[in-house]
Parts: C-alpha cells; sequence; structure tokens
C-alpha cells in the first residue's frame, strides 16, 4: 500500500512541486491549502491530487484536517512536508504585532500543530517522515524580514530537537533550506532587485522549484532513515556555512 503524504501549502509553489513529485514517486497525497479555493481546484483537477482546506495556523484544524486526509486516503499520515509559509515583509520600525505573529504562527507554529497531529501514529508504527522547509533567510536573515527570518530559524532548531525525540522510533526529521526560487513570490520582486540577487547567487540563476522537490523526495525515501537532524541548503551557493 502506498504511503500516505501531506504537503501543507501544496498546491502552489514550491508545494505544488513537491506534491507532484511525491504523486510522481508513488506516494499517496494529500494537498493542504489555506485560501484560494480556485487555484486548488484547478491544481487538483490538472493533477488528481485530492485537495484539503483548512488552517495550519490553527492547531485543531490542524488535527481535524489529518483525520479527513486519513479518512479519505485510507491510511495513516506516514510522510509529513511542512511547507506552508507566507511572508508580510517591513522593517521592524514599521511591523505590527499582527504581521509579526501571523508570519510566526503560519510559518512556526504550524510545524507543531501538524507534526502533534502524526507524531502518535509515526511512533506506535515505528515509521515516519518530516521534512520542514526553512530558507536561507532563516540561515542568514534578511533585512525587512525579522518575522519571516525568526520563524524559518525557529524551523531550523525544531528540526533538530525533533530529530532527537524520534531516532529512536525510525522517525527522521530534516529540513531544507531554500535559496531564491522562482516561483509567484520571487517574481514579484522588482526586476533591479532580482538582478542583483542572481549576481549573488555563485551558479548564475534562481532555483527551481524541482531542485527542492528532488531534495525533499530523497530525504522520505523509506532508505533515507541514516539521515535525520539534516538541514540541506538548496541555494545555488549563495550562502555557506
Amino acid at each position: 500500500m502506498a504511503r500516505v503524504a501531506v504537503v501543507t501549502g501544496g498546491t502552489r509553489g514550491i508545494g505544488r512541486a513537491i506534491s507532484v513529485s511525491l504523486k510522481n514517486a508513488g506516494y499517496n497525497v494529500a494537498a493542504n491549502y489555506g485560501h484560494d479555493d480556485k487555484a486548488a481546484q484547478e491544481f487538483a483537477g490538472e493533477t488528481g491530487i485530492p485537495v484539503f482546506k483548512f488552517d495550519v495556523s490553527d492547531f485543531a484544524a490542524c488535527v481535524e484536517g489529518v483525520k479527513a486526509v486519513e479518512q479519505q486516503l485510507g491510511g495513516p499520515v506516514e510522510v509529513l512536508v511542512n511547507n506552508a509559509g507566507i511572508t508580510r515583509d517591513t522593517t521592524m520600525q514599521r511591523m505590527s504585532f499582527e504581521q509579526w505573529n501571523a508570519v510566526i504562527q503560519t510559518n512556526l507554529s504550524s510545524c507543531f500543530n501538524m507534526s502533534r497531529a502524526v507524531i502518535d501514529g509515526m511512533r506506535d508504527r515505528r515509521f515516519g517522515r518530516i521534512v520542514n522547509i526553512g530558507s536561507i533567510n532563516g540561515q542568514a536573515g534578511q533585512y525587512g524580514q525579522v518575522n519571516y527570518a525568526a520563524a524559518k530559524s525557529g524551523i531550523h532548531g525544531f528540526t533538530k530537537a525533533l530529530a532527537q525525540e524520534g531516532a529512536s522510533r525510525g522517525i527522521t526529521v530534516n529540513a531544507v533550506a531554500p535559496g531564491y526560487v522562482d516561483t509567484e513570490m520571487v517574481r514579484a520582486v522588482p526586476k533591479d532587485v532580482l538582478e542583483k540577487i542572481v549576481a549573488r547567487i555563485p551558479v548564475g540563476r534562481l532555483g527551481k522549484a524541482d531542485d527542492i522537490s528532488r531534495t525533499v523526495l530523497f530525504l522520505v525515501a523509506d532508505e533515507a532513515d541514516f539521515i535525520t537532524g539534516s538541514t540541506l541548503s538548496v541555494n545555488g551557493g549563495q550562502h555557506m556555512y
């Protein structure tokens, strides 16, 4: 029986690529989304991947969402990709608490909410794969993104701690830290700013969503059971440490 995989923020951008790659690799995939019903239905029609609407920043909604996925897909969630994320960029002196909190809740608390909803079952079955999508800006920081950088940096610590808890139970927990990837979010950056960003990437191009999805596929494989607590940077060499 195919393993059930859930991808949060799984209908657009990097999440879409991850969902499609998992399906093509034989996983039984559920794609979560938060708001855009039209885009989600188009995604479902194009890919045949079922979509589930719930707010990943809401703990109770995540618990119910996981139950709905398991009921509809006919098996327990064994693979979780915490990809959902938003930006509310501005400098600290202009940032409201609402802008701070929205990003922390959606980008970081969602990792707790979703992982908590699946961890008991993974421990009981002695198998689980959790991959959290961090960011180069969580590793290096970024002007105007104290909320986003804090949330993504938190993901890296969350990953290491949960990896230690899950290791004896066959659960691996890893993170992927993308650099600048050619998605809708990055394409919204002004052209002159984007040119400066690309100039700082040693390989000379933006990343592709498939660069990230291939990394996720590697980490969730049954054979990847000796890799846990790691953060894989996929950034074209822009940030190394």
